[in-house]
């Protein structure tokens, strides 16, 4: 199936080489001051950023330089006595100016005009050192060279270049063919980074040093993890310009915004900033059957659900550089979403003979308000002498509201009577804060060391009520109104040493976290109280092959926490036949991970080829009960799960216009537990692979498609179906880059379903859901030194 699906594309952007400024100076020398403002040759306009460089007559090398401001001027000094000016820009001729014959303590150039470089716009003109990737024991660096640094990209164009990592048209990342990757700027949480801020693009290629990678955390990291870590650590030396984007989005489903993103880079100040707008439907189909083979009857469900969303974005925050070494992060983001959910479900009920016995529709009127808050303080020290020996303390704060309310009304058709009405009301508040410490110290350049400290609260009040209409009045349904309180303290304390040499290297270390939690249900004082206190050890190596293969080794206990959606027993009314409820005594689950991988360069291909284990205790699998049609699924701790698999990524450019990147993953599992006297012990295996495709078309034209694909597999009591998918996205650069118009469609063949079966005893029960084809249509405006960077308007997880 995969061989059916099209490739695409993206290529590197036009690339020129930027020169590395040396400083030469000659005590004996008098200083002389260079001055001037470049321009646009046709247009007039000022040309921002362009390198001005002071070069040696003889030796050709440089001896200083810098960059234009915003109205293109610019101003040096220089002790040299024998030099030449050298000024240019991407996609412009160069221009050489010699030094003066008479001797002056000033050189004003004045005004000079920059001519397009047609060759050079049509060209990718590569020079200097070239980004490559090398193992750091616990993580992957991508180290960003001139290639990548002095073509104004940004830093979701430097990710696509990373091995493993790969971002699509809409900015999605993912790592390893999977989601939900934390992305940290300068080993720290940012706005700037988070799913709600859509403003990573305001970075641009030539603020970046390096970008680390990290599949395995170590115990520096908290115990309960992502998919993976992609840190991006920032030039301390880069903090001028201006950068931002004007963005205007359309799309069907209704999908529509608008967004301003700013970053504004000072000597003391970074300053970043972003509004945005928008409207979005979620409609999903959804189809049931359950049969209750006892009794010989089927209730069949199908509909469309909607969720329709306003929403308003704001993000503003700043990075004050206190000094060379110190800098404090205060941030903010506040979103808002009014939601609208009209909704109508059919149902319909089946006697032993498949004759309908009544027929009735259920229409939902819900509407909800939710705000949303994050806000971040944050202090980072660098102590002299070494980048790598740095203090950071972190204060986060999360909070999340929602006030809904919903009318159901249930109509007959045809059959018994089925007329009623219900009313629900929710008043939802959760708030978490997290306080972090991390101080890193090298020893040496083979020895160093972390420790630090977490401690992270989570408050949540779930006020959940339901009202049936008895003659004529809305009476309050006691068994399903009540206040589900949610507490939940972590404090976490790790300590990790190192050793490092140039080709092999160990990182080991230990995290405790003791973990206090307590619900309780007011009204009918019903209370769960958890306290657990864990160890989490790792341990991870890494040794270089050769200078194209390395190889790196990890061991770490993971943790996952029940959800606060795992735990609550409340459950939303719009499906009576089919409800799903947490529960309040569900434990955690506990994971001991093994992994082996390697990397591998064959000229311009990457490859990554890894091995694993896990064992996992208390597995959390949702379990279905059966009665009177009835279907609740409710989260349970069944047995345990031994998964040993093998992971498979590739990046490969067999030319200029062409990317190919291929992730595979495939493994084994044995399941072995019991609930209620039922065992549920059986194995089976489950695969899942991505291909996806970058093309480089004429007319700077980049077009992309990306093949998924998810086999069936087998959970402790149903039938998951294979899954087959294809996204597709086209991009137009225009205005040399600064504007964009993005074209993107997923789900283009509208064939990712959902689809389960359970088959038990005494019922069977088919789910089937679907959102079908998605199309988006954008385009974005950049000014300052980067691309374009669309604000996309996701949502926030």
């Amino acid at each position: 199936m995969i061989s059916k699906i099209t490739f695409y594309a993206l290529i590197v952007a036009c690339v020129l080489f930027n020169t590395e400024m040396i400083l030469a100076q000659d005590a004996n020398a008098s200083s002389i001051t260079i001055k001037g403002t470049v321009i646009e040759e046709i247009s007039g306009q000022p040309v921002a950023f362009a390198t001005v460089m002071v070069a040696d007559n003889d030796t050709k090398k440089p001896i200083s330089g810098t960059t234009t401001l915003d109205d293109g001027s610019f101003s040096l000094e220089t002790d040299a006595t024998n030099f030449y000016i050298e000024i240019s820009f991407i996609g412009f001729q160069k221009r050489t100016f010699g030094q003066p014959v008479a001797k002056t303590s000033t050189i004003d150039l004045g005004k000079v005009a920059l001519a397009e470089d047609a060759e050079q716009l049509q060209e990718v003109v590569v020079q200097g050192e070239e980004s490559r990737t090398e193992f750091k024991l616990d993580k992957r660096v991508f180290n960003v060279g001139k290639d990548l640094s002095s073509t104004g990209a940004s830093a979701l164009e430097v990710l696509n270049n990373v091995p493993s990592v790969n971002v699509n048209i809409e900015g999605q990342i993912s790592l390893r063919g999977s989601q939900g990757v934390q992305v940290l700027i300068n080993g720290k949480p940012s706005v700037i980074a988070s799913d709600g801020g859509n403003a990573l693009g305001t970075i641009t290629a030539d603020m970046i040093d390096r970008v680390e990678v990290i599949t395995n955390p170590s115990a520096k990291y908290d115990a309960e993890g992502t998919s993976g870590i992609i840190n991006i650590v920032i030039k301390k030396e880069e903090r001028k310009g201006l950068n931002g984007s004007i963005s205007v989005n359309t799309g069907a489903p209704e999908n529509h915004s608008v967004g301003i993103s700013l970053n504004r880079r000072t000597e003391k100040f970074n300053l970043f900033s972003q509004i945005g707008v928008g409207i979005r439907e979620y409609p999903d189909d959804i189809e049931n059957r359950n049969v209750d083979l006892i009794n010989n009857t089927t209730i069949l469900t199908n509909g469309t659900e909607y969720r329709n969303e306003n929403y308003y974005n704001f993000v503003l925050g700043t990075d004050y550089y206190i000094n060379p070494t110190n800098v404090l992060t205060l941030s903010g983001n506040f979103a808002l979403e009014l939601e609208d959910q009209p909704s109508t479900t059919n149902f319909t009920a089946l006697d032993g003979t498949n004759t309908t016995t009544s027929q009735w529709d259920r229409n939902e009127v819900t509407e909800a308000t939710n705000p949303k808050l994050q806000y971040e303080l944050q202090y980072k020290k660098d102590f002299q002498g070494n980048e790598d020996h740095t203090l950071l303390f972190s204060a986060l704060g999360n909070f999340f509201g929602k006030d809904q309310s919903s009318d159901f009304v249930d109509s007959t058709i045809s059959g018994e009577d089925k007329n009623s009405a219900q009313k629900t009301r929710t008043d939802f508040k959760e708030s978490v804060f997290t306080f972090k410490l991390d101080y890193t110290r090298p020893f040496s350049k083979k020895w160093s060391m972390e420790t630090g400290a977490q401690y992270v609260l989570n408050d949540v009040s779930n006020d959940y009520e339901v009202n049936n209409l008895v003659s004529g009045n809305f009476v309050n349904d006691p068994g399903l109104t009540n206040i589900f309180e949610y507490n939940q303290k972590v404090l976490g304390l790790y300590t990790t040493a190192a050793y490092e040499g140039e080709k092999w290297g160990i990182k080991a270390g230990a995290r405790l976290e003791d973990t206090d939690l307590n619900t309780l249900l007011t009204n009918t004082n019903e209370n769960n109280n958890q306290n657990y206190f864990n160890l989490f050890p790792s341990v991870h190596s890494s040794y270089k092959v050769s200078e194209t293969l390395s190889l790196q080794a990890g061991y770490s206990k993971r943790i996952y926490r029940p959800r606060l959606w795992d735990l609550n027993p409340f459950f939303n009314i719009r499906n009576n036949f089919s409800i799903r409820q947490g529960n309040p005594n569900l434990l955690p689950e506990f994971t001991d991970s093994y992994e082996i991988t390697s990397i591998f360069f064959v000229g311009k291909t990457s490859m990554n080829l890894g091995v694993y284990q896990r064992y996992t205790t208390d597995v959390i699998e949702r379990v279905s009960s059966f009665e009177n049609n009835v279907n609740t699924v409710k989260p349970l701790n069944i047995g345990t799960n031994r998964s040993t698999g093998l992971e498979f990524n590739s990046k490969y450019s067999p030319t200029n216009w062409l990317t190919l990147n291929g992730d595979l993953n495939y493994s084994q599992f044995t399941r072995n537990g019991s609930f209620d006297e039922t065992t549920f012990d059986f194995s089976a295996d489950q695969w899942s692979s991505k291909l996806m495709a970058k093309f480089k078309l004429p007319a700077d034209i980049d077009f992309e498609t990306t093949g998924n694909f998810q086999s069936s597999y087998q959970t402790v009591q149903s039938e998951v179906s294979e899954n087959l998918f294809l996204d597709m996205g086209l991009r137009k650069k225009l205005f040399k880059g600064k504007a964009v118009l993005n074209l993107s469609v997923r789900d283009a063949l509208a064939s990712r379903v959902s689809e389960s079966q359970i088959t038990q005893a005494n019922y069977e029960i088919y789910n089937r859901r679907q959102r079908g084809r998605f199309l988006a249509l954008g385009f974005s405006y950049g000014f300052g030194k980067g691309e374009a960077m669309e604000f996309s308007g996701q949502r926030r997880r």
